[in-house]
């Protein structure tokens, strides 16, 4: 001890300007520290540099007064409020004059919850604004899988609600089951790597990753950036059940299906065979009932085209049909053999006048054609005796048809 510490007795006591300079010097000898605690009162005003918050322990009745700049309070992402816990970085301020400590800090950081769930809430907006939440990319889950991978931890609750509600629903499902850590610095890498190695199984069309519920630093590991992105790349459709209903990672805005608990995954990924079965059923009966009515149908629809006059009586038409061509054939005979005797007659009448006027009716009457050169040497036919020159030759046309020769002159 110093002989100025020594000397404080009560007959010679410190002044008060010793002991708070004694008390300030031990207090900046402290340096900068870190302090976590919970944000009671903010005053932080647009036109200062210098905002003001008051930090207590929430375990004790314990609070300081702590300075920042005000610039630290309006860059914080989200906006620091009151209630929220957060860890300082501040040097410890004595003030002489009035005797009081506060805190001069230069880092503000939500820590615990508020600090998860900041982190949480950025991330969440990156990968929004990447589009790995749009529905779009999600993928359907298909009716009935041939395999389902399952990501679980070991002997977990979850692992147990998915595999026997599954089977219950359709007992020939086939599971490939990869226990994995499901909270902790390992449980990452290991559930992507049962991700590769589901996702590149043929057998596998469908991949759920379970978890049972717990606090926010237990699922924190189902935000991770690095196994969101994972996710969205698998060619495998993915389910989330994490976590209970109000619990909702990261992971369930990416995957494929989002299942509010293992359980409801085991009742997306398989339809219920007794349901099938009772669908199948009903089905059966509605095609059944369909079908007669079909039948029905179609039979009182022959029945209504067999009744018509055409199919009753099929040859009826055709008989008159029949009848009919006869009458007009009758009717072209007769028209044809009129028009023939009509036309032999006029050939027979015209053959009388032609035989009436020809040489062969008057040579038959006993009569003869008299022909005869003239001067010019045509033959002729003679008509009248004064047409004939003296010494002219004749050429007579007989009965038989025989040709004499006239030498001499004509004779009247």
């Amino acid at each position: 001890m110093t002989t100025e510490a020594a000397a404080s007795t009560a007959e010679k006591p410190w002044p008060v300007r010793t002991v708070a300079r004694k008390i300030g010097d031990w207090i900046h000898r402290l340096g900068a520290v870190w302090v976590e605690g919970q944000v009671t009162q903010i005053s932080s005003r647009p036109n200062t540099q210098t905002a003001f918050l008051t930090l207590r322990d929430p375990s004790a009745d314990v609070s300081m007064s702590v300075t920042c700049p005000n610039w630290l309070i309006r860059e914080m992402e989200p906006p620091l409020r009151e209630g929220a816990s957060v860890v300082v970085h501040a040097k410890p301020s004595y003030f002489f004059g009035r005797g009081t400590i506060s805190l001069r800090a230069d880092q503000i950081r939500a820590v615990g919850i508020g600090e998860l769930l900041a982190r949480i809430e950025r991330l969440r907006k990156l990968l929004a604004a990447e589009g790995l939440f749009s529905p779009q990319r999600k993928r359907p889950i298909p009716f009935l899988p041939k395999g389902v991978g399952l990501i679980t931890g070991r002997a977990s609750a979850a692992e147990r609600d998915v595999l026997v509600n599954a089977q219950a629903r359709w007992p020939h499902v086939q599971f490939k089951v990869i226990n994995t850590a499901v909270q902790g610095s390992q449980a990452v890498p290991q559930v992507m790597r049962a991700l590769r190695i589901l996702d590149a199984d043929p057998d596998i069309d469908v991949i759920v990753i379970a978890r049972g519920g717990g606090s926010v630093e237990d699922l924190l590991p189902f935000s991770d950036e690095a196994l969101c992105r994972a996710v969205s790349a698998a060619g495998t459709p993915v389910v989330s059940a994490i976590g209970h209903e109000p619990d909702s990672p990261l992971l369930d805005h990416v995957a494929d299906l989002r299942c509010s608990t293992p359980t409801d995954a085991s009742k997306r990924i398989v339809p219920d065979v007794r349901e099938e079965t009772e669908r199948v059923r009903q089905m059966r009966d509605r095609g059944r009932r369909a079908l007669h009515g079909w039948v029905d149908t179609q039979a009182r629809l022959l029945n209504q085209i067999r009744s018509r006059p055409s199919l009753a009586d099929p040859l009826g038409p055709i008989q008159r049909r029949q009848d009919d061509v006869d009458v007009h054939r009758e009717r072209g005979r007769r028209a044809m053999l009129t028009l023939l005797a009509k036309d032999q007659a006029e050939i027979s009448s015209a053959r009388a006048r032609l035989t009436a006027l020809g040489p062969a009716a008057t040579l038959a009457r006993g009569y003869a054609v008299v022909q005869f050169v003239d001067a010019e040497g045509n033959l002729q036919v003679l008509r009248s005796v004064s047409e004939v020159e003296a010494g002219a030759q004749l050429r007579v046309r007989v009965g038989d048809g025989a040709i004499k020769a006239v030498a001499e002159g004509a004779q009247e």
